[in-house]
């Protein structure tokens, strides 16, 4: 589990599901050209989390973008894969919160299994 998401955690709240990028972020184009800096540093420091309360995403290493949202707030979590992501078990995550705001994560894995477990949380 990562550091963020454990130095964050209120009284009684439990992680519920964690994920991170998928291993395909090392067969892009940047992770070739970083000498695959770039994709060990991305799995490393970003986090995806849902606790029995809420939703806690950071990514970023030196800046730091986060996003946490309580599960009743939140309407959908959108799953979009393509044939090969569905094949290798990765796709696009879209959390749309009430009011509208929408934020997307791409090559995460297992993003059916994080939106069942929200689902599940939620219910």
């Amino acid at each position: 589990m990562g550091s963020y998401v454990n130095n964050n955690l209120i009284k009684g709240e439990t992680v519920a599901f964690e994920t991170t990028y998928h291993w395909i972020i090392f067969l892009h184009w940047k992770s070739i050209l970083t000498l695959f800096i770039r994709p060990v540093l991305l799995r490393w420091s970003d986090e995806f989390a849902i606790t029995n309360h809420r939703i806690i995403i950071k990514t970023g290493l030196i800046s730091r973008h986060t996003l946490e949202m309580n599960l009743n707030k939140v309407e959908t979590v959108n799953v979009d894969q393509g044939i090969l992501g569905r094949i290798l078990g990765y796709g696009t995550i879209r959390i749309v919160g009430t009011g509208g705001t929408s934020e997307v994560f791409n090559t995460i894995a297992h993003p059916v299994e994080f939106r069942k477990k929200f689902l599940e949380l939620s219910m």
